[in-house]
């Protein structure tokens, strides 16, 4: 142990070399833990300001999911694709929790679990997860 009082000594290098090269979040992937919550589907898809997102999302994206102030829905979660690209929303009638776990700083995402097209209709069924480090 090192004399001088509050200082730091490093006792293990070849602990630190093994991290030493990586980011934080390379480092704690292994510890993430991702929880099934709820399966739901994007609402909203109709609205979109750009449909051509639609043809773009594929079996198995993650979408990453954000609140929005929004005048018809206090509740209301965005989802946006790995592009950042607006994908739809979280029905209302399923999102008053999420919203919740979101606005106390919880981690959540979803993934798409089914894509259906019905004529011009695409109807995209997600997972959603919480994120637990």
């Amino acid at each position: 142990m090192n004399s001088k009082k509050n200082e730091l000594t490093m006792r293990n290098q070849t602990m630190l070399s093994l991290v030493g090269k990586q980011e934080l979040g390379d480092m704690l992937k292994p510890m993430i833990d991702e929880i099934h919550l709820f399966d739901s589907f994007v609402a909203g898809t109709t609205r979109l300001e750009d449909p051509s997102v639609l043809k773009r999302v594929m079996l198995g994206d993650t979408l990453t999911l954000r609140r929005e102030v929004n005048k018809f829905d206090e509740f209301a979660i965005v989802m946006f694709t790995a592009d950042e690209r607006k994908l739809g929303y979280i029905p209302e009638k399923d999102n008053v929790i999420f919203a919740r776990l979101l606005d106390a700083g919880k981690c959540l995402k979803a993934k798409v679990s089914k894509i259906t097209q019905t004529g011009s209709f695409v109807e995209i069924q997600v997972g959603i997860y919480l994120v637990d480090f």
